[in-house]
């Protein structure tokens, strides 16, 4: 992709001021949680937020329950070790079954109200699983061999397509709202746009854009939700970038240099809002106004890198875990009933 292709915000830096103004909102902490044994691997996805408002985390070999409705905290399970550490866990939609990625190249799925294993996937990688994302009953799984695999987990040989293109360790994976296309990034400063009408069964299936803007590793990967073929991507340490893109035509539209490492990316549900986060050098999130980008908050705490987040089901608050192993909690967007595109 030629840099050329992108544009940078135009916004003034008295526009910027008048907008940061004009959008100020009150942003709260909520709670702070300890987190011992917390990887401080920008590479890993180890929290979710649940459509139960169950919150999961993986500190080490063990996945951790946080129930937001009564703050009680469970285990769910702890690996043997030459299963673990836990490097990756993602919900289901319907906020009762969890998949956790491990170490070994194996992917569990767990009943989380019954506190039980249903079955193991296997054969997929060749390398610790260290991405997760869901699309209808098809769960994809990114490794740190490079290969994406479908796997279809209402039958008992689950491999049903396996997507080619990153040649190092795959960081980031997420699917639009409409399931149609996944968006995947890679230690390999890759991103790549995959669409499920060119996948195949028999053969390693072609990506529709790779996309070699970033300089640096792609974790941070966030559909728009009010704009379906609009995707946001970050870009680790030496590019710091946030870049925007049209995923029907594999254009580049908006570059934004953040200044620091970016670790995740989430959309406000309710305003044309971003937040990112970020590790080194700044260690702090940054709430940003869409289009424009104009800085509206720059929230800070941390000791250590931000290296993940996740938002609660109504939008509003917002998980961040960092390399200091705590979690912290942020009322960050808002109320959803006052709040209006």
């Amino acid at each position: 992709m030629d840099a050329g292709s992108f544009a940078t915000p135009s916004t003034t830096k008295s526009q910027s001021q008048f907008l940061q103004r004009r959008n100020a909102r009150k942003i709260t902490w909520e709670r702070t949680l300890d987190v011992p044994d917390l990887a401080d691997d920008f590479y890993l996805n180890i929290l979710d937020w649940g459509s139960s408002n169950v919150l999961a985390i993986a500190l080490g070999s063990t996945v951790y329950l946080w129930d937001a409705t009564d703050c009680i905290t469970s285990e769910l399970v702890t690996v043997d070790d030459e299963s673990g550490p836990v490097t990756s866990v993602k919900w289901a939609p319907d906020g009762r079954h969890i998949f956790v990625g491990l170490n070994n190249d194996d992917v569990q799925l767990w009943d989380s109200m019954a506190n039980r294993l249903l079955r193991t996937l296997k054969g997929g990688h060749q390398s610790r699983v260290g991405a997760l994302d869901w699309n209808n009953y098809i769960l994809t799984t990114g490794g740190m061999d490079g290969l994406i695999v479908n796997n279809d987990v209402r039958i008992s040989s689950p491999i049903v397509e396996i997507y080619s293109g990153h040649h190092r360790e795959v960081c980031g994976l997420k699917w639009s709202a409409s399931g149609q296309q996944l968006a995947s990034g890679g230690n390999d400063n890759l991103l790549h746009i995959w669409d499920r009408s060119m996948a195949s069964g028999n053969a390693p299936t072609q990506y529709l854009y790779r996309l070699e803007y970033h300089t640096a590793a792609v974790k941070a990967l966030a559909w728009c939700p009010f704009q379906a073929n609009l995707l946001a991507t970050g870009g680790g340490g030496g590019d710091n970038c946030i870049n925007f893109w049209n995923t029907h035509t594999g254009a580049g539209l908006l570059s934004v240099d953040t200044g620091s490492q970016v670790s995740a990316l989430l959309w406000s549900k309710n305003e044309r809002e971003q937040l990112s986060s970020h590790g080194l050098t700044q260690k702090q999130m940054t709430l940003w106004k869409y289009p424009s980008m104009a800085k509206m908050s720059e929230i800070t705490g941390h000791t250590s890198r931000v290296l993940f987040m996740a938002q609660s089901p109504d939008g509003c608050t917002v998980a961040v875990a960092a390399g200091d192993e705590t979690l912290r909690f942020w009322n960050i967007f808002g109320s959803p009933e006052v709040a209006v595109i």
